[in-house]
């Protein structure tokens, strides 16, 4: 087990996803990949999009490698840097006509698509966050809007910054690694068509992304009380008993109750109880 297992387990753990949370690399070299991973054409005889890869990965559990002659789908190819973008995709014909008014629409996609440098890598490998063989480029976690919410609690937790991203609805494999990786911060993407109607995404899964970097971060962070709980308890009650930090700015902000009287907080003996039987 190495330490980026631990994490993985701990970030299960927080959030009890559906899906493993998944460990992804970008491949320098063929000899990168792990001995364990399967390849789809030469295991399978059939070429697969990468997020078929990754929902073997993330449901099954299957560790899964794919190199340039591997790819189905010309997306993550170009994303991946594993062949040169050709001029029919600069020129917008992949979103044109049927994606975008007009083919100067379509090459503004292109042109801001999220790609690596060509050549950089070979390929990508996925599996299991907390059983990869290997140190993650990125962990990739798919997750429902509670679950995104205790995750982008938890990245805050040591900066206090929220994360800026980029959201598209074409190529979510290309969108939940290569700004993460390029930028060095955590990303969220949107599953496309493809990942919803190829590879079985849900209709309320979202992506969260974490550089390498920050998986620790995002591990100790889910675990401080502020990121809440997973299920989600809820009340409607009016006039609910603030936190003394809420209650406070409350007072300095001249906020009143319908009578007049001051807004009021927990008692630290009260916070102490909401905390133990949350």
């Amino acid at each position: 087990m190495n330490v980026y297992n631990d994490y993985g387990r701990r970030i299960e753990e927080q959030i009890r996803p559906k899906s493993y949370p998944l460990a992804v690399k970008m491949l320098e070299r063929e000899e990168d990949v792990p001995e364990e991973a399967k390849r789809p054409k030469r295991d399978f005889g059939v070429c697969m999009s990468t997020c078929q890869c990754f929902s073997l990965s993330r449901r099954f559990g299957t560790v899964m490698a794919q190199l340039f002659e591997d790819n189905w789908c010309p997306e993550p190819v170009i994303g991946f840097g594993l062949a040169e973008p050709p001029q029919f995709f600069l020129d917008g014909h992949n979103r044109y006509p049927g994606g975008v008014e007009s083919l100067e629409a379509g090459a503004n996609w292109a042109r801001e698509f999220p790609r690596f440098q060509v050549g950089r890598y070979v390929g990508v490998v996925s599996a299991p966050l907390t059983t990869a063989s290997f140190e993650p480029d990125v962990a990739v976690i798919y997750c429902d809007s509670a679950q995104l919410l205790k995750l982008l609690l938890g990245i805050a937790f040591e900066d206090g910054r929220d994360i800026t991203t980029v959201l598209g609805g074409h190529a979510a494999c290309v969108y939940a690694v290569v700004p993460a990786m390029l930028k060095g911060e955590c990303q969220v993407a949107v599953p496309c068509r493809g990942d919803r109607g190829r590879a079985g995404a849900l209709d309320d899964e979202m992506i969260f992304s974490v550089p390498r970097g920050k998986i620790r971060d995002l591990a100790f962070g889910l675990e401080q009380e502020g990121t809440g709980s997973i299920p989600t308890r809820f009340s409607m009650t009016p006039e609910y008993k603030l936190s003394t930090s809420y209650a406070e700015m409350a007072r300095l902000t001249g906020m009143k109750k319908a009578d007049g009287s001051e807004i009021k907080g927990y008692t630290a003996e009260e916070r102490r109880l909401s905390l133990q039987y949350r």
